[in-house]
């Protein structure tokens, strides 16, 4: 099934926000990534850098929380789709998204733009 046509499966609803991560497959890749979506069952990543393939298992290591195992569903240019091993707690999904749905958020706010770093 196409990426664009998951959402007919999933369980929850994916929640919009931009957290910074570290991921890391078992192939090798290892980069930092956008989650730009995030529900009690898996994620999305963005990477310019994306070197995965369905199937590969990964680990993406937000911040502020410990790393999340899973298995990439699927893969569509610079985004791949991440299927939890473990559901995360609704509340955790909730404070995610919370925190992080905008990217200028909390300690950034009132900052010069030269202070921001930008991950390709």
């Amino acid at each position: 099934m196409e990426p664009d046509r998951l959402y007919l499966l999933r369980r929850s609803p994916r929640l919009q926000l931009v957290l910074p991560a570290r991921c890391r497959s078992r192939s090798g890749f290892a980069d930092r990534v956008v989650i730009s979506d995030i529900s009690e069952g898996g994620c999305r990543i963005d990477s310019m850098a994306l070197v995965m393939g369905v199937d590969d298992l990964v680990v993406v290591h937000p911040e502020r929380i410990e790393g999340l195992g899973g298995v990439i569903r699927w893969v569509k240019g610079h985004s791949a789709g991440i299927a939890f091993d473990r559901p995360l707690y609704p509340a955790v999904v909730d404070h995610l998204h919370r925190t992080f749905r905008s990217f200028l958020h909390g300690e950034w706010q009132g900052k010069p733009h030269a202070a921001l770093r930008f991950a390709a």
